[in-house]
C-alpha cells in the first residue's frame, strides 16, 4: 500500500514560525519537542521543577540550540507564551497548565504536535492503545510491516521520539499512545488503530474512569480501520461508538467470525480482509508462533496482525514478524527451571488486570506481589485466580491489602509476608516462594502494584527477581 495514498487527510493548527512556546517538561519527548521547535524558528522556552546534575546537562544542550531553559520552576507559565507543548507525565490540574488553560492559551502533548508537524505525504500512522500490551503490539506490529518490505519504526511512547520520527522518510509508523498522550490529542487521524483492552488505571491522573475511557476512544476517528478486542466489553463499545470509521475488524481468542481474527485449533486466522470473509478464512501463523505463549499475548498478535492486515501486510510477512519478534524483558519472561519448578518475572505487570492476564497463564502458581496498589483494588483479581494458587509470597508497601483478600477469597491459600525493603529482600522473596513450590508449578513474580516503594522502576524489580532465582540454581547445583 501506498503511503502516499493513504496520509491524504487534511490537518491544521500547526504552530507558526517565530510563536513563543512553553514546553513543559525536560524528559524524552520534551527534549524533542523543544529542538524541533527551536529548528524550525520557534521561540521556545523549556521549564521544569527540578534541578539537578541531570537537568543542567539537558539544559546546557538546548540552551546551544537557542532554547531557553527554566530549572526549579516548574508551576509558573512563562508570560508571553502562545502555546504549551505539556510532557505526558504532567497532569492537566498542575499548576502551570491550570494557568495555561485559565488564559486560553492552547495545551497539546509532544503526539499531537508531531501530527501537526507531519510534512507532505508523511507516513501513515498505526495507532495503539489500551491498558496492557501496547508495547507489545507495537513492536509485533513493526515487525510484521517490516517483514512486508515496508520502512517501518515503532514511535510515540517508545524507541525514537514520534515528534523527531515524523520528518523522516519512512513508510508507516506503529505507534504507542498512552491515555496521557491522547488527553492532549484533538486532531490525530490514524490510518487504522485499536484499542487492545481497557481497566481501571491511571486514576489519579484522570480523575475518573470515564475519563479515562474518554482519552482512550479518541484512537478511533472518522476514516480509521477501527480494530477493536471482541473479548473486551469496553473495547468493542467503543468501536462501536465511533462514528465515521471505515471498517470495524475485531480479534477474539475464540473461532473468528466473519470480520475477524481470531483461533481455529492451534491456528490464528483472518475472517477479515479476505475476498470473501463469510466463507474464507486466511492462515497467519500458528500458535506456537507466539512469544512468549500466553493467552494475552495471542490477543496481543492478533491485535498486531489486525493492524498489519488493514494495511495491506499479507499473511506470510505476518508469521514471519511473529517469528522475528523478539520479546520485551520483564513480561512474561521465564528465567529459569529450578528443582522442576518455573520462575517467571512479569515485573511489568503492575495493575490488576496485567497480573490476571499473567497468572491465567499457568495452572499452579506460588504468586509473588507487592508494591503500590496505586488505590486498586485486587479482590476480583484474587476472587478469579484463587483456584491457581499453591502459595502467596507478598512484599512493598501494600503487601496487606492483597493479603486481605487472599484471606477473604482465598482462605486455604498458604501467605508468606516479607517486610523486608533492603537489597537483600528480593532473595528472601524468591527463597519463601521456593519452599512454597513443588515440581510442575511456576513461581510467578506478577506484582499488580507499582514498584517506586522498593526499587527506581518495574525492570530494576525485575532484575532483582533474575539476579536472586539465578543465585538459588547455582545454590541447587
Amino acid at each position: 500500500m501506498d503511503a502516499e495514498e493513504v496520509n491524504e487527510r487534511p490537518w491544521e493548527g500547526r504552530p507558526s514560525d517565530g510563536r513563543s512556546v512553553c514546553v513543559a517538561g525536560l524528559g524524552v519527548s520534551g527534549r524533542a519537542a523543544a529542538r524541533v521547535l527551536a529548528a524550525r524558528g520557534d521561540r521556545v522556552t523549556i521549564v521544569d521543577a527540578r534541578d539537578g546534575e541531570e537537568q543542567r546537562g539537558h539544559a546546557a544542550e538546548l540552551e546551544a540550540l537557542g532554547v531557553t531553559v527554566r530549572l526549579g520552576d516548574g508551576e509558573s507559565l512563562p508570560a508571553d507564551a502562545g502555546l504549551v507543548v505539556t510532557s505526558p507525565g504532567w497532569r492537566p490540574d498542575a499548576p502551570l497548565l491550570a494557568a495555561a488553560a485559565a488564559a486560553g492559551v492552547e495545551i497539546i502533548g509532544e503526539v499531537e504536535l508531531a501530527w501537526r508537524l507531519r510534512p507532505e505525504g508523511a507516513a501513515p500512522w498505526l495507532a495503539i492503545t489500551g491498558t496492557d500490551g501496547k508495547t507489545t503490539v507495537v513492536r509485533m506490529l513493526a515487525c510484521m510491516l517490516t517483514a512486508a518490505g515496508h520502512k517501518a519504526l515503532a514511535v510515540g511512547n517508545v524507541g525514537t521520539p514520534i515528534v523527531e520520527a515524523v520528518s523522516r522518510p519512512y513508510d508507516v509508523l506503529a505507534v504507542e499512545l498512552s491515555s496521557y498522550q491522547l488527553h492532549w490529542s484533538s486532531s490525530l487521524a490514524p490510518y487504522a488503530a485499536t484499542v487492545l483492552n481497557v481497566a481501571p488505571d491511571h486514576l489519579d491522573w484522570h480523575g475518573s474512569m470515564d475519563a479515562y475511557v474518554g482519552a482512550k476512544a479518541k484512537i478511533f476517528t472518522p476514516g480509521c480501520v477501527a480494530v477493536y478486542n471482541a473479548d473486551d466489553d469496553t473495547s468493542s463499545a467503543l468501536a462501536e461508538r465511533a462514528g465515521g470509521v471505515s471498517r470495524r475488524i475485531g480479534f477474539t481468542l475464540r473461532v473468528p467470525r466473519a470480520g475477524e481474527l481470531g483461533v481455529v485449533e492451534e491456528l490464528l486466522v483472518d475472517r477479515a480482509f479476505t475476498d470473501d470473509p463469510a466463507s474464507q478464512a486466511a492462515e497467519l501463523a500458528a500458535l506456537g508462533d507466539v512469544r512468549p505463549f500466553a493467552p494475552h499475548n495471542v490477543a496481543n498478535a492478533l491485535a498486531a496482525a489486525g493492524l498489519a492486515r488493514a494495511f495491506g501486510v499479507p499473511p506470510e510477512a505476518v508469521r514471519e514478524g511473529l517469528r522475528a519478534f523478539v520479546p520485551d524483558p520483564h513480561r512474561i519472561q521465564h528465567v529459569a527451571d529450578v528443582a522442576g519448578v518455573s520462575y517467571v518475572n512479569d515485573s511489568k505487570a503492575t495493575q490488576p488486570h496485567a497480573a490476571a492476564a499473567s497468572l491465567a497463564a499457568y495452572d499452579s502458581v506460588v504468586w509473588i506481589a507487592g508494591g503500590l496498589l496505586k488505590g486498586l483494588d485486587v479482590d476480583d483479581l484474587v476472587r478469579s485466580c484463587a483456584g491457581r494458587l499453591r502459595g502467596a509470597v507478598l512484599m512493598g508497601r501494600d503487601r496487606h491489602r492483597i493479603a486481605e483478600a487472599l484471606a477473604r477469597h482465598a482462605p486455604d491459600v498458604p501467605v508468606v509476608d516479607v517486610p523486608d525493603t533492603d537489597t537483600g529482600a528480593m532473595d528472601r522473596v524468591v527463597a519463601h516462594a521456593s519452599g512454597l513450590a513443588r515440581p510442575g508449578d511456576t513461581v510467578l513474580l506478577a506484582p499488580v502494584g507499582a514498584s517506586f516503594d522498593m526499587f527506581a522502576n518495574y525492570p530494576a524489580r525485575g532484575d532483582a527477581f533474575i539476579a536472586a532465582v539465578e543465585r538459588l540454581s547455582r545454590d541447587a547445583r
